[in-house]
Protein backbone atom coordinates (compact mmCIF):
# COMPACT_ATOMS: atom_id res chain seq x y z
CA UNK A 1 0.00 0.00 0.00
CA UNK A 2 1.14 3.36 -1.24
CA UNK A 3 -0.15 7.34 -0.51
CA UNK A 4 1.30 10.51 -2.04
CA UNK A 5 -0.16 13.69 -0.88
CA UNK A 6 0.83 17.45 -0.31
CA UNK A 7 0.34 19.03 3.45
CA UNK A 8 0.81 22.49 4.27
CA UNK A 9 3.96 23.42 6.05
CA UNK A 10 3.87 22.58 9.50
CA UNK A 11 5.07 25.38 12.51
CA UNK A 12 8.46 24.40 14.17
CA UNK A 13 7.97 21.98 16.53
CA UNK A 14 9.55 25.14 18.51
CA UNK A 15 6.16 26.90 18.29
CA UNK A 16 3.69 23.94 18.27
CA UNK A 17 3.97 23.38 21.93
CA UNK A 18 3.68 25.81 24.67
CA UNK A 19 4.06 25.91 28.51
CA UNK A 20 0.77 26.69 30.74
CA UNK A 21 1.02 26.32 34.29
CA UNK A 22 3.89 23.65 34.00
CA UNK A 23 2.22 21.58 31.77
CA UNK A 24 3.31 21.09 27.80
CA UNK A 25 -0.22 21.78 26.06
CA UNK A 26 -0.76 21.72 21.84
CA UNK A 27 -0.65 26.02 20.90
CA UNK A 28 -2.63 27.36 18.79
CA UNK A 29 -0.59 27.00 15.81
CA UNK A 30 -0.14 23.39 16.64
CA UNK A 31 -4.01 23.03 16.58
CA UNK A 32 -4.40 25.03 13.83
CA UNK A 33 -1.81 22.61 11.88
CA UNK A 34 -3.46 19.80 12.80
CA UNK A 35 -7.19 21.23 11.89
CA UNK A 36 -5.60 21.90 8.53
CA UNK A 37 -3.48 18.15 8.18
CA UNK A 38 -7.23 16.12 8.81
CA UNK A 39 -8.88 18.93 5.70
CA UNK A 40 -6.04 18.34 3.30
CA UNK A 41 -6.27 14.58 3.73
CA UNK A 42 -9.76 14.72 3.91
CA UNK A 43 -9.60 16.24 0.47
CA UNK A 44 -7.11 14.32 -1.07
CA UNK A 45 -8.55 10.93 0.17
CA UNK A 46 -5.25 9.60 1.45
CA UNK A 47 -5.51 6.33 2.53
CA UNK A 48 -5.56 5.32 6.21
CA UNK A 49 -3.00 3.11 7.23
CA UNK A 50 -4.28 1.33 10.62
CA UNK A 51 -1.25 -0.39 12.45
CA UNK A 52 1.25 -1.60 9.79
CA UNK A 53 4.49 -0.52 10.05
CA UNK A 54 5.16 2.20 7.50
CA UNK A 55 8.32 4.05 5.46
CA UNK A 56 7.70 7.68 5.20
CA UNK A 57 9.55 10.22 3.07
CA UNK A 58 9.06 14.08 3.50
CA UNK A 59 10.42 16.66 1.13
CA UNK A 60 9.95 20.25 2.90
CA UNK A 61 9.05 23.20 0.47
CA UNK A 62 10.08 25.79 3.08
CA UNK A 63 7.95 29.22 2.89
CA UNK A 64 10.92 31.51 2.03
CA UNK A 65 14.55 31.56 1.75
CA UNK A 66 15.22 31.38 5.36
CA UNK A 67 16.89 28.80 7.53
CA UNK A 68 14.83 26.11 8.83
CA UNK A 69 15.77 23.31 10.50
CA UNK A 70 13.92 20.29 8.92
CA UNK A 71 14.41 18.04 12.27
CA UNK A 72 11.88 20.41 14.05
CA UNK A 73 9.01 19.93 11.40
CA UNK A 74 8.63 16.07 11.40
CA UNK A 75 7.44 15.58 15.09
CA UNK A 76 4.41 18.30 14.01
CA UNK A 77 3.41 15.97 10.77
CA UNK A 78 3.59 12.66 12.39
CA UNK A 79 1.71 13.96 15.21
CA UNK A 80 -0.57 15.54 13.19
CA UNK A 81 -1.50 12.24 10.73
CA UNK A 82 -1.72 10.19 13.53
CA UNK A 83 -4.80 12.95 14.96
CA UNK A 84 -6.24 12.78 11.28
CA UNK A 85 -6.49 8.95 11.73
CA UNK A 86 -4.03 7.98 8.72
CA UNK A 87 -1.71 6.10 11.36
CA UNK A 88 -2.59 4.93 14.65
CA UNK A 89 0.43 6.14 16.43
CA UNK A 90 4.07 7.40 15.17
CA UNK A 91 5.77 4.14 16.93
CA UNK A 92 5.02 2.69 13.38
CA UNK A 93 7.49 4.80 11.56
CA UNK A 94 10.17 2.60 10.81
CA UNK A 95 11.67 4.09 8.09
CA UNK A 96 11.95 8.11 7.70
CA UNK A 97 13.52 9.94 4.87
CA UNK A 98 13.52 13.66 4.98
CA UNK A 99 14.54 15.95 2.26
CA UNK A 100 15.21 20.06 1.67
CA UNK A 101 13.92 21.62 -1.61
CA UNK A 102 13.52 24.90 -2.41
CA UNK A 103 11.13 27.84 -1.31
CA UNK A 104 7.87 27.67 -2.48
CA UNK A 105 5.72 30.02 -1.11
CA UNK A 106 3.37 29.33 1.23
CA UNK A 107 5.57 26.49 2.02
CA UNK A 108 4.64 23.03 1.22
CA UNK A 109 5.72 18.90 2.98
CA UNK A 110 5.44 16.18 -0.28
CA UNK A 111 4.78 12.65 1.80
CA UNK A 112 4.82 9.66 0.27
CA UNK A 113 4.01 6.60 2.86
CA UNK A 114 4.60 3.05 2.21
CA UNK A 115 3.54 0.01 4.18
CA UNK A 116 6.66 -1.95 5.12
CA UNK A 117 6.98 -6.12 5.41
CA UNK A 118 7.58 -5.89 8.92
CA UNK A 119 5.31 -7.45 11.69
CA UNK A 120 4.37 -4.91 14.72
CA UNK A 121 5.96 -4.90 17.70
CA UNK A 122 3.85 -5.31 20.98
Amino acid sequence: MKAQFTLPLPPSVNSYWRNFNGRVLLSKKGREYKQAVWAACLEQKVSKFGGRMLAFKMVIFPKDRRKIDIDNRIKAVLDALQAAGIMEDDWQVSELHVKREDSQPPGKVIITIETVDEPPQA
